[in-house]
């Protein structure tokens, strides 16, 4: 094909961002030059997020952004990718007629075939059944010293409001030989923190080895020398057995920072969601979790204006939430998925209500973020640098993960990207911590 520059835009979640570096590599492989500016590319990639409203809206927002290259700058063919094509294909492709191809998220392993084939002219639709990148060679973009480790795709889950299951298919999981393999590489790349991640990291295995393999796949990867932090997330609370609780207590490497989705408190929505966990044993669960790991960051995420959710149930939430003391909360008002069992339940909530309900949670867990991060004041961390200035830098320390948590901010000499510090945090906000350099050596 005639103008081999090539960017890529990737958007929605780290297992998005996964079959985006696979894409990167194989364009590689097939002699294409990247680019990270859209001006400068004669071929742009889109990958999509399509899983709520507003990140359907980002990714027609940014394929239209990116449509504009082709009018005005050197783009000759816009390639849109990823779960919104998968979910919306003949749409993309009748409704935007700048867009030369639609690939589902089963067919990207034959975007350079597809390629070819567009440079006739013809539009082009590959969207089969769902899937995603199962392995092989990534460029990876994410920060150095961190990669993300794709252990599954898809789900089996069949939540209420999710089109998952839809967007990736059944669970898949990879073989462990592969997996440690992958790994293994990516160590020998000067990766130093892994983060697991699938639909359900906690279901890892299921499908492949009837049963649940997530304990021994840590324990493989914990023995590969160069990885000095795994990191878990998406577990599932059901999936979580004592079992890998215990492999968590015996491998250090193993980060304590547990990012549980709950998305209610209350048994009734739990229920309507097609949740299988409920107050009980969620309550069981944080007591054990805390038990075993005292200084244990919690994550979780939860939605708000469920249809049918009464104030009464509302406040349940918040009055949970407030007693569990989670050390990071994501909120989410509800969005109805067309195709979905809840986009078709009564009582649907006002959208005033769904937003005056988030930012109240928000609020309260502001103030419990900002009492979990000052437990650590006066504490030394192991920090994994991501940004370097002159006497000063910032990274994350285990109870971060990238994008979602705060950021450790930095004080100190001889900082290097990629590498470990040892902090003593001297300043605690409601996202962030800050500290200075300490002598002892992060071994």
């Amino acid at each position: 094909m005639q103008g081999k520059k090539v960017g890529l835009v990737s958007l929605g979640c780290p297992k998005n961002l996964v079959d985006s570096e696979g894409l990167l590599a194989r364009l590689v492989e097939h002699g294409y030059e990247l680019t990270a500016d859209p001006a400068e590319a004669d071929i742009i990639i889109v990958n999509t997020c399509g899983f709520i409203d507003a990140a359907k809206e980002e990714s027609i927002d940014t394929i239209l952004e990116m449509a504009a290259y082709k009018e005005k700058g050197r783009c000759r063919k816009l390639i849109v990718t990823g779960c919104l094509s998968q979910r919306y294909p003949q749409e993309i492709a009748a409704e935007i007629p700048e867009v030369d191809a639609v690939i589902g998220t089963g067919s990207l392993e034959r975007l350079p075939a597809l390629l070819d084939e567009i440079e006739s002219g013809k539009q082009v639709v590959a969207v089969g059944a769902p899937g995603g990148f199962r392995g092989g060679a990534r460029i990876l973009a994410t920060r150095p010293g961190t990669a993300y480790l794709k252990i599954a795709e898809g789900c089996n889950h069949r939540c209420s409001y999710c089109v998952i299951p839809e967007l990736r298919g059944p669970l898949k999981s990879r073989p462990e030989e592969e997996l440690v393999a992958e790994a293994s590489s990516l160590a020998r790349q000067g990766v130093k923190e892994l983060i697991l991640v699938a639909q359900d990291t906690t279901s890892y295995g299921l499908d492949l080895y009837h049963e649940l393999r997530l304990p021994s796949l840590l324990r493989k990867l914990a023995a590969i020398p160069e990885i000095r932090w795994l990191r878990l997330l998406y577990m599932y609370p059901e999936r979580i057995t004592s079992e890998l609780l215990a492999t968590i207590a015996e491998e250090p490497k193993v980060c304590r920072y547990f990012d549980i989705p709950l998305q209610h408190a209350s048994d009734r929505i739990l229920k309507a969601m097609g949740r299988a966990s409920r107050q009980s044993s969620v309550r069981r669960l944080v007591e054990e979790i805390r038990r075993v790991f005292p200084e244990a960051a919690l994550r979780t995420t939860f939605i708000v204006g469920f249809p049918g959710e009464t104030e009464a149930e509302y406040e349940e939430l918040l009055a949970f939430v407030e007693e569990q003391e989670f050390d990071w909360v994501g909120v989410f008002s509800y969005s109805p998925q067309e195709g979905t069992p809840a986009a078709d339940l009564p009582g649907q909530v006002a959208d005033e209500i769904k937003e005056e309900r988030r930012e109240r949670l928000l609020k309260v867990q502001r103030r419990i973020s900002l009492k979990r991060n000052r437990a650590w004041l006066g504490k030394r961390l192991e920090v994994l640098i991501e940004r370097v200035g002159e006497g000063t830098g910032s990274g994350r320390c285990f109870r971060q993960a990238p994008e979602v948590d705060g950021i450790t901010r930095i004080r100190g000499q001889g900082l290097k990207v990629g590498e470990f510090a040892r902090v003593e945090i001297k300043h605690a906000g409601i996202y962030d911590l800050g500290g200075r350099v300490v002598d002892e050596p992060a071994h």
